[in-house]
């Protein structure tokens, strides 16, 4: 199995808000940073998506990428590469939890790219992702009912950012928020 790095952050909202957001792929672009632009190709009976285009500027990782969203309950959502310019495979998920009044949010990505990179320069580039991810996520859930009440999810679930750890350990740190 391929390493992974994990990381989670507490979210000051209900779990059914925290993944409103998280669904919301329609606007990405305007917390996430990286995601430039996101179109739903495919939807669920739900409405909620299956399939998303991403287009991805992460600096040194610039890319179109399709993903396939596959959700898990009211309180998971996972995806897996369909096609990328750069990247061989990128895994993920979202994995929320209730504590009190708050949810607990844990981000898993494993991400392999076309070019040769050493494993640890890999596991640091997914830690970047997942901390920046969580930190816009918490930012942006935590920052008021306008962005998340009653705005219905487009379809579909996460992105490429949230939170990381060392990779194949599992263990979860908190990012800097």
């Amino acid at each position: 199995m391929a390493e992974h790095t994990s990381s989670s952050i507490t979210i000051e909202a209900a779990p059914a808000d925290v993944m409103g957001v998280i669904a919301d792929f329609a606007r990405y672009p305007e917390w996430t940073g990286e995601v430039k632009e996101a179109e739903i190709l495919a939807s669920d009976e739900k409405g909620r998506a299956e399939k998303v285009r991403l287009l991805l500027d992460a600096g040194a990782i610039k890319d179109d990428h399709t993903l396939a969203y596959t959700w898990t309950g009211e309180n998971e959502v996972s995806w897996t590469l369909v096609k990328s310019q750069m990247l061989r495979s990128l895994d993920g998920s979202y994995r929320l939890a209730a504590k009190g009044d708050a949810t607990e949010v844990t981000y898993q990505l494993t991400v392999d790219v076309k070019i040769p990179m050493l494993g640890m320069i890999k596991r640091k580039a997914e830690k970047v992702i997942i901390d920046r991810a969580l930190a816009g996520l918490k930012k942006r859930v935590e920052s008021g009912p306008d962005l998340t009440a009653g705005s219905e999810p487009e379809s579909g679930a996460a992105s490429e950012s949230g939170a990381a750890s060392e990779s194949g350990s599992g263990s979860e740190t908190e990012p800097k928020a």
